[in-house]
């Protein structure tokens, strides 16, 4: 019997984080100095920017702990060398990656600590159960997002903001 297809990595490579756009948006910079935007694959933080309804126009505002969400993956891995694990090249051209630093999952560190949640609709073997129990653990203990009153799915935050534009 075939084993059902997995999502591993197409190629693995290193480099050193640059930028930390959000909880779950960095860029990177490989020794060969090629630029990279990189997705986290698997996770879905808060959005940090929204659309403001009274001035029509995009603000700062965001959903609640989208900075929190920002900071804490900037605290541990901006400026460090990460190994990246390229799963994906999403429809904004960003590598959709497995980001490792020291050995350690930090996508999975993410969602453990309540700093994102699972992108469900994403996940695939062989990392769709340990991604999942990290965000049940997170959800239980009521870390970060799992804390808010009221939390809302970043994707249904774009969905709702996308509406509100007319898009």
């Amino acid at each position: 019997m075939a084993a059902a297809p997995s999502h591993a990595a197409m190629r693995t490579v290193t480099g050193t984080v640059t930028k930390v756009s959000d909880g779950d948006t960095i860029n990177v910079i490989t020794p060969e100095q090629t630029k990279l935007r990189v997705r986290l694959y698997g996770i879905d933080a808060a959005e940090t920017h929204g659309f403001d309804a009274h001035s029509d126009r995009i603000s700062k505002a965001g959903q609640p702990y989208a900075l929190e969400s920002q900071k804490a993956l900037e605290d541990k891995i901006k400026g460090r060398e990460v190994k990246l694990d390229i799963i994906d090249i999403d429809k904004y051209r960003r590598m959709v990656c497995i980001i490792w630093l020291d050995g350690r999952n930090i996508n999975l560190d993410m969602l453990r600590e309540g700093h994102a949640e699972a992108f469900i609709e994403y996940l695939k073997q062989p990392y769709r159960e340990k991604f999942l129990e990290a965000e049940r653990e997170a959800k239980s203990a009521k870390r970060g997002i799992w804390a808010l009153p009221g939390y809302e799915r970043p994707r249904d935050f774009r969905k709702r903001l996308k509406a509100s534009n007319g898009e």
